[in-house]
């Protein structure tokens, strides 16, 4: 009796041990599907992911190839005649070569797979692109952020505005007025804040904003970028919707690299023969762009882009216009009692908003590409006045980045009226503009923010005049002291 009682009980253990494992290797099982969901398969030939090339096919050897890869493989086979008597000639076969799929064999435990990037939630736009908003609103927006440029901020919300009416016109497809596009080109010294205004009304807007540099643009079929990357660029920064990037905006910085080049004997790839390849693309035209790639050699699928209906903004410092411009105004003067002195404009600091469409000819940039870039406009150079605000002002200014930074420290940081002014003139000495002010404060906030968190009885930092003029330090207030200086 004691012996079959000894079995039920062994029997009843046995069983909770079954449940036990089957839960376990169920929890396991779950946990490894929810680590193999975190990555994504990539082609073993173009190595791209399943994000941008679609649905994968996978082969022996537990690889994938994406679909292009593989309609290219039987598109190659079917186009050449490789048979010769029921056997394969390799050599035979163009654009395809032998893959020891275990080369490729990695050691990571999910092979050809990266991690899924996890997609980030965004905020409401300010602005509906459908439902485009009135120029002073768009205005005002652009004031939390920009100081100052009162006329370059009015010049681009009115081409916005005009800009996306124009798309949505398209939209009801009148044939009765067709309206031109209202490309810009934008014209101001270094660190007057050409990009950050374009990047500021991009994002206000949500549209797709891309960025290129316009001393990489060569001509078609020399090294460097070709003038469609600008184009490649705008539908990434899409995510590959190419309705979505049709309405966005591209930004060419340093338009003035590409001016023409005086007496120049050999041809000039990176001038002139940019602004001629580009006037297609301005005026608004189909062009064939590879997705996920810069290079229309990479064996990447291509899409067609149109134009028509993307900003182009154009911007540039264009050093040594100013004595242009200074030319064309001295033309007036001459002898006599009413003639101008020829040393008139060497002190105009804001010489550049007197700039013409002929002065920007004349520096070097062709006809035509002016013709497609009807807004011209010019940015103010900073006054101090002007960088106390940048420093104190916008909604992210500098000012309030590192007050952020010590506030993680529960430390308080002010700055004087003089301190702010002794940078601003620091700044005004380098000739840099905005960027300078970065520069300077990170040279004096660096033994600060480096012997701060050593002690948890600071509460107040006051960065003071005489600690920018080199002549003191800053004044430390430790905490439950009133005023006080230590």
């Amino acid at each position: 009796m004691s012996g079959q009682e000894f079995y039920e009980v062994d029997l009843t253990e046995e069983k909770d041990s079954a449940d036990d494992v089957s839960k376990r290797d169920a929890l396991e099982e779950s946990e490894e599907h929810t680590k193999q969901e975190d990555y994504e398969e990539i082609c073993c030939l173009c190595r791209r992911p399943e994000s941008v090339a679609g649905k994968m096919t996978r082969i022996q050897g537990n690889f994938s190839i994406c679909n292009d890869c593989m309609q290219r493989m039987f598109d190659a086979l079917n186009a050449s005649d490789f048979s010769m008597g029921g056997r394969m000639d390799m050599s035979r076969m163009p654009n395809i070569s032998m893959i020891n799929l275990a080369d490729l064999q990695g050691c990571s435990p999910f092979p050809q797979k990266i991690k899924k990037k996890k997609k980030e939630e965004k905020a409401a736009p300010v602005f509906d692109i459908h439902n485009i908003p009135a120029p002073h609103k768009i205005k005002a927006s652009l004031d939390e952020y920009i100081i100052g440029q009162e006329h370059a901020k009015k010049v681009m919300a009115v081409a916005v505005y005009n800009h996306y009416k124009r798309v949505a016109s398209d939209r009801e497809q009148n044939p009765d007025v067709e309206i031109e596009k209202s490309n810009m080109l934008m014209i101001g010294p270094t660190g007057s804040g050409k990009t950050y205004m374009v990047r500021t009304l991009a994002r206000l807007l949500d549209v797709p904003l891309a960025i290129t540099d316009a001393t990489s643009l060569t001509e078609a079929g020399y090294i460097g970028d070709d003038i469609e990357s600008v184009v490649s660029k705008l539908v990434a920064a899409a995510d590959n919707d190419v309705d979505r990037a049709e309405h966005g905006i591209i930004f060419i910085d340093e338009i003035d690299k590409i001016a023409k080049k005086k007496n120049a004997n050999q041809r000039d790839v990176s001038g002139e023969s940019v602004q001629q390849g580009m006037l297609k693309l301005l005026e608004g035209a189909e062009v064939e762009v590879p997705v996920g790639a810069s290079s229309k050699n990479a064996m990447v699928p291509m899409v067609t882009v149109n134009t028509r209906n993307i900003l182009f903004i154009c911007g540039g410092a264009f050093p040594d216009l100013e004595e242009i411009i200074k030319e064309r105004l001295n033309q007036a003067a001459s002898i006599g009692f009413k003639a101008d002195l020829k040393d008139k404009y060497d002190r105009e600091e804001n010489l550049l908003m007197q700039v013409l469409v002929e002065d920007v000819r004349k520096y070097g940039m062709i006809p035509e590409f002016l013709g497609r870039l009807p807004i011209l406009f010019s940015l103010e150079a900073l006054t101090e006045d002007m960088l106390v605000r940048v420093l104190t002002e916008p909604k992210n200014a500098i000012v309030r980045q590192y007050q952020k930074l010590l506030e993680m420290d529960e430390v308080e940081l002010a700055f004087e009226e003089g301190a702010l002014f002794a940078i601003a003139a620091k700044a005004k000495e380098k000739k840099a503009g905005a960027r300078a002010l970065r520069a300077i404060l990170e040279e004096y906030m660096l033994d600060i923010m480096y012997e701060i968190p050593k002690d948890d009885n600071i509460g107040r930092v006051t960065i003071t005049k005489e600690y920018i003029e080199g002549n003191g330090g800053p004044v430390i207030t430790m905490r439950g002291i009133a005023g006080g200086r230590v």
